[in-house]
């Protein structure tokens, strides 16, 4: 497994592969991997001849008096479990490589859904989200990327974007919520809730996830419904165009 930093590696790497007619799955993270991470990683691995991690805490999704500075960054432990699982390469770049100083990257607009819910108690977090996503997908030039169906509102917005840029000729396979026997989902803050935060947590919600919150209270929510897949896209994913589907490399307007 390499462990790289730059941009240029990143890019370098993954051109190679597909120049040589491999397929490369996509798992985006910030760290502090768990056994939900672990899930989508191994749906790439069966799936994909070559798996790419990043794992990056992105600053622009977090808004002011949120958990940036102390959001929990165990690198060592994720490299041991990326290796477990047998990733290829773990892309772990600095901020800087990730945004680089008087670029000017694309920002795409979440538009009214990535405002409300959870957009609407974190204004500008989904901007945020597209765009290191964005980033992401044109730095790596996946064929699949790969997201938990636990973060609804987020896999709602990714999908719609890269179905508005189908040139970036990524498959979004959406992976089932891993939970702890409890119920709760598994996610990189919920290790950290104190005993009585975790029971309410657990009871904010039945065992359909359906919340038992006020509207106003809610994070996430059902969405609208996505548009009918095209015939023969398998289930969680969006068709993408057939000569994007393979290996061999494809032009990519990167930085």
């Amino acid at each position: 497994m390499d462990l790289i930093r730059t941009a240029a590696e990143l890019q370098a790497a993954t051109d190679g592969w597909r120049a040589a007619g491999d397929s490369v799955g996509l798992v985006p993270t910030m760290g502090a991997l768990h056994a939900g991470h672990r899930s989508l990683i191994q749906r790439a691995r069966s799936e994909r001849d070559r798996v790419v991690v990043s794992i990056f805490v992105n600053p622009l999704q977090f808004g002011p008096g949120e958990d940036l500075a102390t959001y929990p960054r165990e690198e060592a432990a994720d490299l041991a479990v990326t290796e477990r699982d047998g990733v290829d390469l773990v892309w772990a770049p600095s901020v800087e490589e990730v945004y680089p100083p008087g670029v000017d990257l694309p920002l795409p607009d979440p538009g009214p859904v990535g405002r409300t819910f959870e957009g609407a108690a974190r204004p500008g977090h989904f901007e945020g989200v597209l765009k290191v996503v964005h980033r992401l997908f044109d730095l790596t030039g996946p064929n699949a990327a790969y997201f938990g169906e636990k973060d609804a509102q987020q896999l709602f917005l990714v999908r719609r974007m890269t179905a508005a840029e189908p040139e970036l000729g990524v498959t979004i396979v959406a992976c089932p919520t891993v939970r702890e026997a409890s119920g709760l989902a598994l996610s990189s803050r919920n290790a950290r809730l104190a005993p009585e935060e975790r029971q309410q947590a657990r009871t904010g919600s039945d065992d359909r996830g359906v919340s038992h919150r006020p509207r106003s209270q809610r994070a996430r929510a059902v969405l609208p419904e996505r548009p009918p897949r095209a015939r023969g896209a398998a289930a969680g994913e969006l068709p993408v165009p057939l000569a994007h589907r393979g290996g061999g490399a494809r032009p990519r307007g990167r930085t």
